[in-house]
């Protein structure tokens, strides 16, 4: 069973200090950055080695489509997800992204990818921006489940990001701690919409490293009322809660990384991530170690459909989803 903890590692390739924090039964997943990737087939030598010492691993990516996207070298570089809104045939594509990203991810050995932003575009926060489908919360649900039924088709959950929505808020919170002042009211008319109407449809759910001070003084991640009051008991939710990355200046509220790590899970995430600090990374583990975190079972649920090696160019699919995409101008 997969742990509660996870982190990163430095390179393109395993050093034995990776491979001995992958050996500890409380990492329970591996999210890659762009600065693991070369190739797709180096991604997935990568893969392999990692598998190779902990099978059971969640292994992830940030591969939204658009200026986040890790693995762009022989990759269908794919449109930021607001382009897409824009075309006639919106939803069509937005299918055809959902179903492209996750079968490339899928293709080199990883399980999923932290998508999609189920963000709305405010125009306030730069952090967000085109990397939301929509302004308006009913467009943003029409094409949100299309990305995610061609995401589900192709063998991959959906995790949706930031809960209950980042794009108010005008502080990133990888630098600052970012507030949203609206009331509960305002935020569930507006923000939460997609997240209420794809509860049932999402694998996964991140939450948002911002403080909503009319609802909880702790941000959305660390909060037992956002997180358990609202998007387990309200809303219905019975997916996997993925921290953000606890690393950001958004969760340094709480404390130091071990501090961090205990408080978003006691406050209902599945899986805490630290990452681009091993140190952190380090002393969140030996916080899980003392506490003896049980895992959740959930967390297998996010297990990708085994797709690699399968020459996904030569279908009909591929073929179909390129010529459209290429057709609505969004791909060379």
């Amino acid at each position: 069973m997969q742990g509660s903890l996870m982190l990163d590692v430095q390179g393109t390739w395993l050093t034995p200090e990776d491979r001995h924090l992958l050996r500890q039964p409380e990492v329970g997943g591996l999210i890659l950055f762009a600065r693991n990737v070369e190739t797709p087939g180096q991604v997935r030598e990568l893969c392999r080695a990692i598998r190779a010492v902990r099978p059971d691993l969640l292994l992830a990516i940030d591969q939204e489509g658009g200026r986040v996207q890790r693995i762009r070298e022989g990759f269908v570089r794919l449109p930021a997800m607001r382009d897409i809104s824009r075309c006639e045939n919106a939803a069509v594509l937005a299918e055809h992204c959902g179903w492209l990203m996750a079968t490339e991810v899928l293709s080199v050995g990883l399980d999923f990818s932290f998508a999609p932003v189920l963000d709305l575009d405010h125009g306030r926060s730069a952090v967000v921006g085109s990397r939301a489908f929509e302004s308006d919360p009913q467009r943003a649900v029409l094409l949100l489940t299309a990305f995610i039924r061609g995401m589900n088709a192709a063998g991959m959950q959906a995790t949706g990001k930031h809960f209950p929505g980042h794009g108010w808020a005008e502080a990133d919170s990888h630098f600052e701690v970012p507030v949203d002042g609206r009331s509960l009211d305002d935020i569930r008319a507006h923000d939460m919409v997609p997240f209420a109407a794809l509860s049932s449809q999402l694998g996964a759910v991140m939450p948002a490293h911002v403080i909503y001070p009319q609802v909880d003084e702790q941000p959305a991640g660390f909060s037992r009322r956002w997180l358990q009051d609202i998007l387990r008991g309200d809303l219905g939710f019975e997916g996997v809660i993925f921290s953000d990355d606890l690393s950001m200046a958004g969760a340094h509220v709480v404390g130091d990384a071990a501090s961090r790590v205990e408080a978003a899970l006691s406050a209902g995430c599945d899986m805490g991530l630290v990452c681009n600090d091993r140190a952190a990374a380090e002393l969140a583990l030996s916080a899980l170690q003392r506490l003896a975190v049980r895992p959740a079972a959930r967390l297998a649920r996010m297990r990708g459909e085994g797709r690699e090696g399968i020459d996904y160019r030569a279908t009909p699919r591929w073929s179909q989803a390129i010529s459209a995409l290429r057709a609505a101008d969004l791909i060379v």
